[in-house]
């Protein structure tokens, strides 16, 4: 019997998601505004209206909101176009051409923004439902009554804040380099071929295309938290998520490095063990705790939706501060293997300093130091784009300490 709903189970539990929550909402608005048309529009399948609430309906409210009034324009500018044509020439190849062209550059003047195409597309869906002109303040009628539904609806049913799933993309970011790097640690002290040290670097290069799809789910977290009512810190959210990833790139970055480096060790090592067992321990236990301190980090950024914040920093302190001391006895270590293996002093020094890099890039300090500069430019940048507003709030600011 749990086998049979197993498939349920699995849709349920993704209804949370913002794909499915799309969904949802925007099926609801075209409902509702298809409703709506059959009783103030004289057609009797008002289908433009909904067509047009599925173009409104947005993920965010932000969204929504920055992009709902360019939609509404394309969306009018094409029924209008198609309309136009309907009553002269009515729908061949060649009237076809002459709309998407007229579309294409009307949509220009109206300004539709990035959605020029869409001008053309509803121009194409209205001509093809209906070719006869008595209806054009029908389609308008239909078009205003699914852009008003469609508004409506994400401004009445606020959509969800998607913090979660871009705290929940940061933390699977930070598996995955844990993983690369305990893999690492695990074979400091083994002989290394150059095969195994290169499929390691094409797992940190792998990295890219996974930081990629964090920044998207991240990006859609950020428009979530803009103008939400439900948020009331939205900007300090944004900017702790944006600044965390920022900092787990330049440490993929790095990383990816440090395998560069590997594998040209290995290649000069040959059927040797890349590090002898002194060194080798001193190696592994740095990787083994930057591999930890990752993803307390990661932990501690995405705090705000975990409720963990106070445990998270003292790890990530600690495995820090101990990730330091190992390197410190790493670079007691390394001058006897430079002396043995001279010709080998570069990739020795690189594998210091990009492991200096790493662990200051966790540190508490700078992860405060880089949050603080964001906030002060995101209010320069606010204070820029909003002089008289930022006037006006001095200006209450000063009568409330004076009063």
């Amino acid at each position: 019997m749990t086998h049979a709903f197993a498939p349920v189970q699995r849709l349920l539990s993704r209804y949370r998601e913002p794909a499915v929550v799309q969904a949802l909402r925007s099926t609801a608005a075209a409902v509702v505004s298809y409703v709506v048309a059959l009783r103030l529009s004289s057609e009797p399948a008002p289908l433009t209206a909904p067509l047009t609430a599925l173009l409104v309906v947005q993920v965010t409210l932000y969204t929504t909101l920055t992009t709902g009034v360019r939609r509404v324009n394309s969306v009018v500018a094409g029924v209008l176009i198609a309309i136009g044509f309907s009553a002269l020439v009515g729908l061949t190849w060649w009237s076809l051409g002459l709309i998407i062209l007229a579309s294409l550059v009307v949509g220009r003047f109206v300004k539709a923004g990035e959605f020029v195409p869409e001008v053309a597309i509803s121009a194409m869906l209205v001509l093809g439902v209906s070719r006869v002109a008595d209806t054009a303040w029908d389609r308008v009628l239909e078009t205003l009554i699914g852009a008003a539904v469609g508004l409506a609806f994400n401004v009445l049913f606020v959509p969800p804040v998607w913090v979660r799933p871009a705290s929940e993309a940061i933390n699977d970011l930070a598996a995955r380099m844990r993983t690369l790097l305990l893999h690492i640690a695990d074979e400091s002290g083994s002989a290394t071929t150059v095969e195994k040290a290169a499929a390691r670097l094409h797992e940190a290069r792998r990295l890219d295309n996974d930081i990629a799809q964090v920044d998207g789910a991240l990006r859609q977290a950020e428009d979530s938290l803009r103008l939400n009512p439900r948020v009331r810190e939205g900007v300090l959210f944004r900017l702790v998520l944006r600044t965390g990833l920022d900092t787990l790139e330049i440490c993929a970055v790095v990383l990816r490095v440090s395998c560069r480096t590997l594998t040209d060790l290995a290649k000069v090592r040959g059927t040797e063990p890349l590090f002898p067992a002194p060194v080798a321990a001193a190696v592994r236990e740095l990787y083994g705790h930057t591999a930890i301190a990752v993803e307390s980090f990661a932990q501690l950024i995405t705090a705000q939706v975990s409720a963990n914040a106070e445990a998270a920093e003292a790890r990530l302190i600690e495995e820090l501060d101990t990730a330091r001391r190992s390197r410190e006895r790493l670079a007691v270590l390394l001058p006897a293997e430079m002396d043995r293996h001279p010709g080998q002093w570069q990739l020795y020094g690189a594998l210091l300093a990009e492991a200096d890099r790493v662990l200051d890039e966790l540190s508490v300090e700078k992860r405060s130091e880089r949050l603080l500069e964001e906030l002060d430019r995101h209010g320069r940048e606010r204070r820029e784009r909003h002089p008289r507003l930022h006037r006006l709030t001095e200006r209450a600011s000063s009568l409330t300490r004076s009063g």
